[in-house]
């Protein structure tokens, strides 16, 4: 597919932003659909100042949890990368079941379900194509104990299904998975969906760091809300307050500028390795000069020496493996620590990583 955005740039999509971190996915979506990013919703303080400075003009909602769908406004892009915890293959691997922070899913279901986008971005850890899951029934469901094969084996048949020789999903060799659940729920919601896995280093990035991105469009094109299923619960309350993240309101002030995307160059061109990079370099000498073509970037310092501690991980050298634009985290005026720097990079999105993989996406559905 051509790097041209979906519409036309005088009509730009609107985008909702859920577990929104400090907006790696956004910047993709952005970039892709020709889009902007109206709200967002993130509870870590600290990586909210971020995402609100880039975006001053989107206020935070806040709590997931506690949103109101119903008071908020209609988008045609809702995107997101529910907590990975339960469902990462270096965790527990809990899975993705009512009660664990992967189970977090479900309200971004129920977001879908309420502001029925166009399209729905999601991003996650390849554990998501691993780890068992539990799916929630939706409201008006009394058979909640078939949902359910077995408590202890933290899995679930498929809603809806017949049994079959084949017993698929209903034994302890083939549970349901938690990929499977989110699938199913967007198809329970009258989406039509598509999923990659797809590693960093397949964009030029000196790292693996392989990622599952799901792209869903809706089914039904007009925006009515015939054949929407029951509600999976009543909305919150919204009973708290949502949080802004921002000194002052936006309201008397100009948008400022944005700081540089970074240009994405094709990752199979041929690069040429200097003796000098290769004697700082080392063996990493090759992928650390493709990574800073693709980029338009020099690649900082990676460690930072500590009397005490020893080497640790430069903040601004791991936010240029990220691929994000020079001080999207690291700048000053965020006032994040190291380890808060460190925190957010290692929970973040790659933009370049989600941009290959929606518009590979895209051209699967073939919606254009």
């Amino acid at each position: 597919m051509a790097d041209q955005p979906l519409i036309s740039p005088s009509a730009p999509m609107r985008v909702g932003s859920l577990f929104s971190g400090y907006g790696g996915l956004d910047l993709a979506v952005e970039d892709v659909f020709n889009a902007r990013t109206i709200w967002f919703s993130e509870i870590n303080e600290p990586v909210a100042r971020v995402f609100s400075h880039h975006w001053p003009d989107a206020p935070n909602l806040g709590d997931i949890t506690t949103i109101d769908w119903d008071t908020v406004p209609p988008v045609d892009i809702l995107c997101g990368g529910f907590p990975c915890q339960d469902v990462s293959t270096v965790g527990k691997m809990a899975g993705l079941k009512p009660g664990t922070r992967s189970g977090l899913w479900a309200h971004m279901a129920t977001a879908i379900d309420v502001l029925q986008p166009e399209w729905v971005v999601i991003e996650n850890v390849r554990g998501l194509l691993s780890a068992s899951a539990i799916r929630a029934n939706l409201e008006g469901d009394d058979n909640e104990q078939r949902n359910l094969r077995d408590a202890t084996l933290d899995s679930a048949t498929p809603r809806g299904v017949e049994s079959a020789p084949w017993h698929l999903g209903e034994t302890a060799t083939r549970p349901l998975r938690a990929a499977g659940a989110v699938l199913g729920d967007l198809a329970d919601l009258r989406y039509d969906t598509q999923w990659i896995g797809l590693p960093a280093s397949a964009i030029g990035a000196p790292h693996p760091r392989h990622r599952v991105f799901i792209l869903a469009h809706r089914a039904f094109p007009h925006p009515t809300r015939v054949g929407r299923l029951t509600r999976r619960g009543e909305s919150a309350t919204g009973e708290s307050a949502p949080g802004h993240d921002r000194a002052e309101s936006s309201d008397h002030r100009p948008r400022p500028p944005r700081a540089e995307r970074v240009p994405y160059r094709g990752a199979r061109e041929p690069v040429d390795v200097d003796r000098a990079t290769l004697r700082r370099w080392g063996r990493y000498a090759e992928a650390v000069t493709r990574w800073e073509y693709v980029t338009g970037r020099v690649a900082p310092l990676p460690a930072l020496l500590h009397p005490m501690a020893g080497p640790r991980p430069a903040p601004e050298f791991v936010e240029w493996l990220m691929g994000l634009p020079g001080g999207w985290i690291t700048e000053g005026h965020h006032s994040l620590t190291m380890n808060q720097q460190l925190t957010a990079l290692g929970n973040g999105v790659l933009p370049a990583q989600a941009r290959s993989a929606l518009q590979r996406l895209i051209c699967a559905l073939d919606v254009t």
